[in-house]
């Protein structure tokens, strides 16, 4: 009969360190697709307000794997939500109603996030 030990020492501060890092790349790949969506030019505009002062992203659950990109405009649902509405293209030409389509599941863009995700974590933990 064979006998075998084994004995596993894990890292913790290691492992605490990449915890860390993923809230961190979870909070730049918002930004980064806050970003993406801000410069795809798709928001509704007029003065602006919507677009950037009035959305932004929003961190305060990011340890526990959920950030959201908030826009606090009484009318940003409105407008959102009705893309029949005849929107100025003066100051964004691909202005629009339901401006985040492209970055959901089935979207032109809907591997942007994951792929944002795994650049961001590779670079900030060095693999």
């Amino acid at each position: 009969m064979i006998k075998v030990s084994s004995v596993v020492k894990l890292n913790m501060p290691k492992i605490k360190q990449l915890t860390q890092v993923q809230v961190t790349a979870l909070e730049q790949t918002a930004e980064a697709l806050h970003t993406e969506v801000v410069q795809a030019q798709v928001f509704p505009r007029d003065t602006g307000n919507l677009q950037n002062e009035s959305t932004f992203v929003d961190y305060s659950n990011s340890s526990k794997g959920k950030v959201s990109i908030v826009s606090n405009t009484p009318y940003a649902r409105r407008l959102y939500f009705h893309p029949e509405y005849h929107f100025q293209k003066g100051e964004n030409p691909n202005a629009r109603g339901k401006w985040y389509e492209d970055w959901i599941p089935g979207g032109s863009q809907a591997d942007f996030a994951v792929k944002a995700f795994k650049n961001i974590y590779r670079r900030l933990t060095g693999i």
